[in-house]
């Protein structure tokens, strides 16, 4: 691929080298997305699917997640939690909490802070779980799946949340990621995350003194409809605009369906299946079923369901055409957030690149045909509908991490929706308020505000556009800004104040400065503005974000000005890149400031307290034990069941001459008292009393088992044996017949070889002999394990002389020199001296000597 990860050759800390992993938190389904051997890949389940229902079971004894809870919708309705996404940070009296309630087939319950809460059963006792500890559920097995495929644990992460989620709703899943013991490094929205798994890749796109390319990501999931315009130079993608529909979705496609069927059956088999919760479910999954089927046939398709109601089978039929008809209201609302962010960009249609379509719902035939008609071009289908999101999570994660070193590629998102900040002090008669983050503002981003303050003071932060916002409370905190005191003169003190919108989209007052004047006078202003940059990425993408600048003539002031305060101005001190001159005017002495760091008190709206996460932060930890220790139980009672019907089919056939017909009656007999001991009295067990069950089983079986492997694999390990022994006493007959291959061994060597091959012969005839003369029912007298341990002690003795290799030839040389001179004196016919000299002409001169 050409996004390649090159990992650091220094040394990383390993807390940032455990995972590289992107989620995508659906409102129906979930997808996990890594980063390794080279590339992005999203990770498979234990049920071999990439795709993860976002379903959450409780039971008596423990909790299910995922595949298994969705197997448990219809049998376990009422405890079994699906479609809670979008009841992050809403009250429980919220409008579109009410509109879901009757839909449920769960339970919504009104927490003692006013948010939505979920009653379930648990343990056998009524329980009530925050959004938070629910998605914490969920998330918690997303972690355990990307451990399991990636083989190490898993912290850091990047996770999707939609484009239109407020500053409640993002705070909301920061919690819920925090209880599942998560770190996540940034709150990425869906069409952000898809528009960087398009952009990261593409070598052909503009350079940045070029005109970017301007691409549409159009996303229709299963419960809302959202879409952005990003511009991408190289390197560079930059969100231009956003648009959204919060409750257009495929379920409401699926709704329209089910009230189709509602209706037909009602007529037909006399069936009111509104009133019946678990028929309604079966109903809905065969819709969506039929909803898939319509978008690749265009034919009458079939709906059947058996024992429905009352033990009727119903059955009906649909076609594309119908199916559109029934749709038209939900498919005239798609082109409302094409128009709007058309509109937002101030892009013409002929200045759009390309439209990438992703979302399950995009499948539909008409609403690509709608899209593809607004925009004067066909919809482009090049990126994985499905898995989109979360491969752009992942990529995101790669390149927060210091682990991994990613093409330089910067993104800056948008605030979806503007921001103002309201101030009131005590003293004064009046309120000021500006708009500090404009609809689709650049983000993240920090500004400085600067008060003329001689007290503590509060600031309020909300959103400027209720009629635009998707969720009912406008508010976002109250900040208060503490031990503010006038300047030692009595005159109002200058204090610094830095809001952000940080990478997770969520507003706060970060940081608030009492400047103190040491020297001279400052200019007698109430309100400024300076705006910062702030990058909350690697130190070498500081420099991609552009500075912009706010003057005092934006602010909308109903501020009535006190006596000893002048009027508000715009002034160059808050344009950047611009320096005054200090010399300018000449009666103005320096000023030395102090800086001193203020206080602030955040009371944001609808956050959960530290001492309540900390609480759900154990409780998780408890429920996970949980579902640990029932998993072992389970895992027991299956052992104990799964013993009894091996060993109750192995003895009517492969065991059966391996036992005694006696000793085979009692063992059935026990096999079938353990089989009904499960299924009654042994049906919940504490988990030992199963493995003392299997213990007791095994006593008897275990026996049979031995002798029949014993008895099987016993001739193949004599018959090693034997060949062992064969090839060592060849050796030995070679050596002995002055076989040159062996010639460099010692005598007391292979005396030592030939000792142990006999010895070895010996054994082996005597076990077998003894063995022959018992019976297969018998436990027998040599185990396949020993004879393998005296193959071993064999070869070790023998394998290190027989394989020893021959010593080169200047080696043999020179151990004969030495082994002449040292024991053999001189030679025959010589006097000693003829022999230095003899030794003296085989070794010549160093400069004669030649070398080939």
């Amino acid at each position: 691929e050409y996004f390649i990860f090159l990992i650091r050759k220094a040394q990383v800390h390993a807390h940032y080298i455990m995972s590289v992993v992107g989620i995508d938190v659906g409102f129906q389904n979930c997808y996990i997305a890594v980063a390794r051997s080279g590339g992005i890949e999203t990770i498979a389940n234990e049920y071999s699917d990439r795709c993860t229902p976002a379903c959450v079971s409780l039971a008596s004894k423990n909790r299910t997640i995922g595949n298994a809870a969705k197997g448990q919708i219809i049998t376990n309705f009422k405890n079994t939690i699906h479609g809670f996404k979008k009841f992050h940070g809403r009250a429980f009296d919220d409008p579109y909490v009410q509109r879901e309630k009757p839909m449920l087939p769960y339970s919504l319950h009104k927490l003692a802070s006013g948010n939505t809460g979920i009653k379930v059963r648990y343990l056998n006792e009524d329980k009530v779980f925050t959004i938070e500890q629910v998605t914490a559920m969920l998330l918690t097995k997303l972690k355990e799946t990307s451990e399991s495929a990636l083989k190490k644990p898993v912290v850091d992460c990047v996770i999707s949340v939609p484009s239109f989620f407020t500053d409640a709703e993002r705070r909301s899943v920061m919690d819920a990621t925090q209880i599942a013991g998560l770190n996540c490094l940034r709150l990425i929205n869906d069409t952000t995350a898809v528009a960087l798994a398009y952009g990261i890749y593409k070598q052909d796109l503009p350079t940045p003194e070029e005109k970017p390319r301007n691409v549409v990501f159009v996303d229709l999931g299963h419960s809302s409809f959202q879409l952005s315009i990003s511009a991408f130079n190289k390197g560079k993608l930059k969100i231009l605009a956003t648009a959204f529909d919060p409750y257009l979705g495929g379920r409401n496609f699926d709704e329209v369906l089910v009230e189709h069927f509602c209706e037909e059956f009602k007529a037909r088999y006399k069936l009111n299946v509104k009133e019946n919760p678990r028929a309604l479910l079966r109903l809905s999954q065969e819709c969506e079923k039929l909803k898939k089927l319509m978008s690749a046939n265009c034919s009458d398709l079939p709906i059947n369901i058996e024992c429905f109601m009352n033990d009727i089978d119903v059955t009906g039929k649909m076609n594309r055409v119908q199916f559109e008809e029934l749709c038209a209201s939900l498919l005239m609302r798609v082109e409302a957030p094409l128009k709007a962010v058309m509109e937002q960009s101030k892009l013409s249609r002929d200045e759009i690149y390309a439209v990438e379509v992703v979302g399950g719902a995009t499948r539909i035939p008409s609403v690509k045909e709608r899209i593809s008609k607004f925009f004067g071009k066909d919809v482009s289908t090049t990126l994985n509908a499905d898995e989109a999101v979360a491969r752009g999570c992942a990529l995101q994660c790669a390149i927060m991490s210091p682990a991994f070193k990613v093409r330089e590629f910067s993104i800056t998102d948008v605030v979806p929706f503007p921001i103002t900040l309201r101030w009131k002090s005590p003293t004064e008669d009046g309120v000021g308020e500006c708009e500090v983050y404009s609809k689709n503002h650049p983000a993240p981003f920090s500004k400085v505000i600067t008060f003329h303050k001689k007290e503590p003071f509060d600031l309020e932060a909300f959103y400027s556009l209720p009629q635009e916002l998707p969720y009912p409370d406008i508010r976002i905190g109250h900040f208060s800004v503490q031990n503010v005191v006038p300047q030692p003169d009595g005159d109002s003190s200058k204090v610094k104040v830095k809001v952000r919108v940080n990478v997770h989209g969520i507003f706060s007052v970060s940081s608030a400065s009492l400047m103190e004047k040491q020297k001279g006078e400052g200019e007698d202003v109430q309100m400024d503005i300076e705006p910062t940059v702030q990058n909350e990425g690697r130190p070498e993408d500081q420099g991609n974000y552009t500075s912009i600048c706010m003057s005092c003539e934006s602010l909308r002031t109903i501020i009535r000005v006190g006596t000893n305060l002048s009027k508000m101005f715009p002034t160059k001190e808050g344009v950047p890149g611009e320096k005054q001159d200090p010399g300018a005017g000449g009666s103005k002495p320096k000023v030395k400031v102090k800086s001193t760091d203020l206080p602030i008190l955040a009371n944001n709206i609808r956050q959960l307290d530290r001492g309540v996460l900390n609480d759900f932060v154990e409780y998780e930890g408890q429920m996970i034990i949980q579902d640990k220790l029932e998993k072992e139980r389970n895992d027991a009672k299956n052992a104990v069941e799964e013993y009894v019907y091996d060993l109750r089919d192995k003895l009517c056939s492969i065991y059966e001459k391996y036992t005694t017909e006696e000793d085979s009656n009692r063992l059935t007999l026990m096999l079938g008292d353990t089989e009904n001991w499960l299924y009654e009295e042994g049906e919940d067990q504490a988990k030992q009393v199963y493995v003392d069950k299997l213990d007791d089983l095994k006593r008897f079986g275990q026996p049979i088992q031995d002798r029949y492997r014993e008895h099987e694999d016993r001739p193949r390990a004599f018959e090693e044996m034997g060949k062992k022994i064969q090839l060592y006493m060849k050796a030995v007959e070679l050596y002995k017949h002055k076989d040159e291959h062996y010639q460099h061994l010692s005598a007391e060597e292979m005396s030592s070889v030939e000792k142990c091959v006999n010895e070895s012969m010996a054994w082996m005839n005597s076990k077998m002999n003894a063995q022959n003369k018992l019976t297969i029912t018998q436990d027998p007298v040599i185990k396949v394990a020993d004879i393998i341990s005296k193959i071993q002690e064999l070869d070790g003795i023998c394998n290190p002389v027989i394989n020893r290799p021959k010593p080169k030839a200047e080696e043999v040389l020179e151990e004969n020199e030495r082994s002449n001179g040292a024991h053999n004196g001189p030679r025959q016919g010589s006097d000693g001296k003829g022999d230095a000299k003899g030794c003296s002409q085989t070794k010549p001169p160093s400069g004669e000597m030649e070398i080939d």
